[in-house]
């Protein structure tokens, strides 16, 4: 049997054999980076690396990595999707030898002290070519040379991994799935479709390219690497023959606690089975998030909304199989239990969660109420109108609109289902598509996020976001300097235009408070002051006294940027050289983002 700790300690023994190195899981939530809300994938933290900087731990990297994903949140439920899952990875920095990584991959799948899958139950995919890149027969014949009989070329948008931007690195992948043994459901059937034969588990990216331009001919990429993963959770299901990451470990602890307080069982309908899966997943998902050290709380935007989304989700699906939710708490320990010693945030934090979850509950069950009385306003809304137009020989649809079934959603946390269910008792319809349709519209707007993966966590890598880095670094200098060392970093975004920073404070910035800020940070500036990066031992840095808020994430060997006396952090880069390239700094905003967490936003010029 297989469980979480055996297939990481499996993991760890195979990649040490082979001279690769262990470094940390970083947070879940991306440090500097506007282009995703969350930790997606596990070459997520590696990105200024695969784009050419210099590792501190070397160029054959290791880890397993907490990752979150909402685009298959309808999903959850079923047998393989989960928000929360955790990915193996490793990584060869500046050499693409794609037949020695396609040999690595086939052992660990194959060897007999390791996975100890059947060759002929693995099926793999590699890149068709196209007016892009040539065909890949280089990831063909070396997985030929394993002796793997199942393998199909796929097109690009099954076996290409590109920058959003469709521009910079890029490159073919190989990805590795297991046969279930299920017949094929047409002669066509291959792993691209979604009968159920072929589950992935496993995929090797070659960034072995670059594009200058959209539509043009892929050039060689002078330091190409490769990225892969696997995840944990599907992989183990498949290894323990139970075909569902519901089957094991804190999942299925979490779903027998669940059942022994719900009063309708696992099994008394899909509807139910469901329930108890989204309850353990979105739980999961939100102590991850809530214990996670850069301290996200549930809010209306971002990352915040998401946890939102997750608690309140959770509570809805608690009502449908009669689970008092006030065992969430138990929930959380069981999470805790499982990954605790491997994410030390997760376990300090095991308090503030259970009181954070118990926060959010009672703001949903008011809202609840408020929401029923605002559903009511609508319908009467609607009645008056349809009554009018009744008058005047016009007919008007029994409908509620997509915006305002949206807005009972998003204002008092009333789910679809409960409108819809509500509105059917009174002779009404609601539209799933126009909701939708409102609900991406949102999810746009609070991501606000581009289609690019973003150099060390910058919108670009402009000499102007790597300014505005730097003047972060000042920033933090400064808040800690008035308000003392336990202020830290809860998040940042940096474009070109400008820095958004939060941080941990219990009050509102008066005018006079922005003014020593803002004056602080650009005596630094005046003062010209040397920007210094060196590479040092984690243990080294920590005696320097350089700040790293999130410096668990970091390997034995980190980067340090110092700014004088003012400033000594753990940081990934870029920066400016000089404090004098930030010419001034100024701040334009700040405000509320989350309970205790101010957020400033400002602009060098």
């Amino acid at each position: 049997m297989y469980t979480r700790e055996k297939l990481i300690e499996l993991w760890k023994q195979f990649y040490t054999k082979h001279g690769f190195k262990e470094i940390s899981s970083s947070s879940i939530i991306p440090e500097n980076d506007p282009s995703v809300l969350f930790t997606t994938a596990g070459m997520h933290p590696l990105v200024p690396y695969l784009l050419g900087e210099k590792h501190p731990s070397g160029d054959k990297l290791f880890n397993f990595q907490r990752c979150l994903r909402t685009n298959d949140i309808d999903e959850v439920g079923d047998e393989s999707h989960l928000s929360l899952f955790e990915m193996l990875g490793n990584w060869t920095l500046g050499q693409c030898d794609k037949k020695a990584m396609i040999k690595l991959s086939f052992e660990f799948l194959t060897s007999k002290e390791y996975l100890n899958i059947p060759k002929e139950r693995i099926a793999v995919t590699v890149f068709e070519g196209d007016n892009t890149a040539p065909r890949d027969e280089q990831a063909y014949n070396a997985w030929k040379e394993c002796g793997i009989e199942q393998i199909f070329y796929m097109p690009k948008k099954d076996n290409w991994w590109a920058l959003g931007s469709g521009t910079g690195p890029c490159g073919p992948d190989s990805e590795m799935f297991y046969d279930t043994g299920k017949e094929k459901c047409c002669k066509e059937c291959n792993p691209s479709c979604n009968c159920g034969k072929y589950l992935e588990i496993w995929n090797d990216v070659f960034m072995q390219y670059k594009v200058e331009k959209v539509g043009q001919m892929a050039r060689p990429l002078e330091k190409p690497n490769i990225d892969t993963g696997m995840g944990l959770e599907r992989t183990i299901s498949i290894l323990n023959g139970s075909g569902s990451v519901y089957d094991f470990g804190a999942l299925k602890r979490a779903i027998e606690f669940i059942g022994s307080k719900a009063k309708v069982s696992y099994d008394f309908d899909n509807k139910s089975k469901k329930s108890y899966r989204i309850i353990a997943d979105h739980l999961r998902a939100a102590t991850f998030i809530l214990g996670d050290e850069k301290g996200v709380l549930p809010s209306n935007i971002g990352q915040g909304y998401v946890l939102r989304r997750f608690i309140r989700r959770a509570v809805n699906c608690a009502r449908n199989i009669d689970f008092d939710t006030k065992y969430f708490k138990g929930l959380v320990d069981i999470f805790v239990e499982e990954v605790g010693g491997d994410y030390q945030d997760i376990s300090n934090n095991k308090q503030l969660i259970k009181e954070e979850l118990d926060k959010e509950i009672a703001k949903f069950s008011k809202a609840l109420e408020e929401g029923y009385r605002e559903f009511e306003k609508v319908l009467s809304g609607i009645e008056k109108h349809i009554e009018f137009a009744a008058k005047n020989n016009q007919s008007v649809e029994k409908k509620i609109s997509g915006k305002a079934t949206f807005r009972l959603y998003d204002t008092f946390g009333f789910p679809f289902e409960l409108t819809k269910e509500l509105a059917s008792e009174r002779g009404f319809e609601v539209s799933k598509e126009e909701f939708d349709e409102k609900f991406k519209e949102h999810q746009a707007k609070s991501r606000d996020q581009s289609n690019k993966v973003f150099k060390g966590g910058l919108a670009d890598s402009s000499q102007q976001s790597a300014y505005l880095h730097t003047a972060t670094h000042l920033l933090l200098a400064a808040l800690q300097h008035f308000y003392g060392k336990q202020v830290c970093q809860k998040g940042s975004n940096i474009t070109p235009e400008r820095l958004r920073f939060d941080f941990n404070l219990d009050h509102k910035m008066t005018t006079e408070e922005l003014n020593q800020v803002e004056n602080f940070v650009n005596d630094a500036i005046k003062a010209s002051i040397p920007v210094i990066c060196e590479v040092m031992s984690l243990q080294e840095a920590k005696d320097k006294g350089a700040h790293g808020s999130f410096s668990d994430r970091y390997g034995e060997e980190v980067k340090v940027y110092s700014i004088g006396d003012i400033s000594k952090e753990i940081c990934g880069g870029p920066h400016a050289e000089n404090t004098s390239q930030l010419h001034h700094f100024k701040i334009i905003k700040e405000e509320s983002c989350a309970s205790g967490i101010r957020r400033i936003k400002a602009i060098i010029d």
